[in-house]
């Protein structure tokens, strides 16, 4: 078994949520994944495994692992929310097509929160930073 997933179904025991064989999976699946998934295409992906799960399902079970600290829920506008369990800093590019949306690390962010913490005087506690434009496969059907 991986040992992300491993981790992530210790963080769950010990926080007391009771592993069903449908939380396993979505779990599994959002860490196996890099295409930062919404609930539907989760659902959709699982059904034929799990014919009785719903998406009422799939939900429920993103907001215990958000709430654990295992995810987080990214939303943009009036897209659907998006899901990543990459919890490490870094950031994202969204295609402003096609809803692609992948991961970059860029290290002279790295000290941002503290810097913004020093100037505001806040306690800074996260930040988040996207940049928008088109991913390579349809910038070129568009310059076809």
């Amino acid at each position: 078994m991986d040992s992300r997933l491993e981790q992530a179904l210790t963080k769950l025991k010990v926080t007391g949520v009771r592993m069903t064989p449908q939380r396993h999976a979505i779990l599994a699946y959002l860490l196996n994944t890099m295409t930062h998934p919404t609930a539907d295409e989760i659902y959709k992906a699982l059904a034929p495994r799990f014919p009785s799960m719903s998406v009422a399902t799939v939900y429920n079970n993103l907001k215990v692992f958000i709430e654990v600290g295992l995810i987080r829920e990214m939303t943009y506008g009036d897209h659907s929310s998006r899901f990543d369990a990459d919890m490490s800093d870094h950031y994202h590019a969204l295609c402003e097509q096609c809803g692609k949306l992948v991961d970059f690390a860029y290290k002279p962010l790295d000290d941002l929160e503290r810097t913004a913490g020093l100037e505001t005087g806040f306690l800074v506690k996260s930040h988040r930073v996207e940049v928008y434009g088109l991913c390579s496969e349809c910038l070129a059907v568009r310059q076809v």
